[in-house]
């Protein structure tokens, strides 16, 4: 969990993955553990982005969330496709950062180095339903506080409000769990104000930590199969979803790979990628 000695070698802070116009952080779950240690001991204000293709599509659409991955702190690979992107770009060594198997990890570790966790979002029950089974689970964890907004804009007495129940409890994570794209305005809105040293968006990670939805098998989230499972158990919340960005992120990322092959330069960023450890 320490950061390394040589501060210009971290991967968090090497040059990113463009994959199709989001620049991907080229790091692996044991990276992002650390550099989320090294954000939390920098104390000042961070957030990080778990972003997959759905998140990539969306900044396409919006160049305000496009700006919001920019000025993010760690741009996570959430999905396997990114993850294949930034290899196929040249990219590596990668791998994916699930934002589930990141807050599982870093509060399995949290006893020990003495974090103190905040959960912000979800529906109404789901955040207590998440704090009593993390509890239970990793004895000694600290949850210093939850609050479930509701769905609809607050009023600035309301988010004011909230930005000193957050800073009252003095977390060093606050975790996020609105969806994409709302977490991520959020934390980009709330930066310098909330004081935690970290804001994390992990979207549906509070529902499947919490038990009220089920993750898809192992094996389908190492094949980029998972929003097949999603699909097929919420078919009518995310049919409409996944109908577009699945072949439209197809496409577009068979056009990147075709303009980096003839066009050296169109495709990725103007100096040569980092290469993959074993060379390929």
């Amino acid at each position: 969990m320490r950061a390394a000695a040589n501060e210009s070698a971290r991967p968090w802070e090497q040059e990113r993955a463009p994959v199709l116009g989001v620049g991907v952080s080229v790091i692996t779950l044991p990276d992002a553990v650390l550099a989320l240690d090294a954000f939390v001991r920098a104390k000042r204000p961070h957030y990080v982005c778990i972003t997959g293709v759905h998140g990539v599509i969306e900044c396409r659409k919006d160049p305000r969330l496009r700006a919001i991955h920019a000025e993010a702190d760690l741009v996570t690979p959430d999905g396997v496709p990114l993850v294949w992107m930034s290899r196929l770009l040249g990219y590596g060594p990668i791998g994916r950062v699930y934002g589930p198997d990141l807050m599982r990890e870093v509060i399995r570790l949290s006893p020990a180095l003495g974090y103190r966790h905040f959960f912000y979002g979800g529906a109404p029950g789901v955040a207590e339903q998440l704090r009593a089974r993390l509890c239970t689970a990793v004895p000694g964890l600290s949850v210093v506080g939850i609050h479930c907004p509701p769905f609809r804009a607050l009023t600035p007495e309301e988010d004011e409000a909230i930005v000193s129940e957050i800073n009252a409890a003095q977390p060093d994570i606050v975790w996020v769990g609105l969806s994409t794209p709302k977490q991520e305005a959020w934390m980009a809105a709330h930066r310098g104000r909330i004081t935690a040293p970290v804001m994390v968006g992990v979207g549906a990670a509070f529902d499947f930590l919490a038990g009220t939805k089920r993750q898809a098998p192992r094996w389908m989230q190492r094949s980029g199969l998972e929003w097949l499972y999603r699909l097929a158990t919420e078919p009518r919340r995310l049919a409409g979803r996944y109908g577009k960005i699945v072949p439209l992120f197809l496409v577009l990322a068979a056009g990147q790979l075709l303009a980096r092959l003839f066009a050296p330069g169109r495709g990725g960023p103007a100096n040569p990628p980092r290469r993959l450890a074993n060379g390929s």
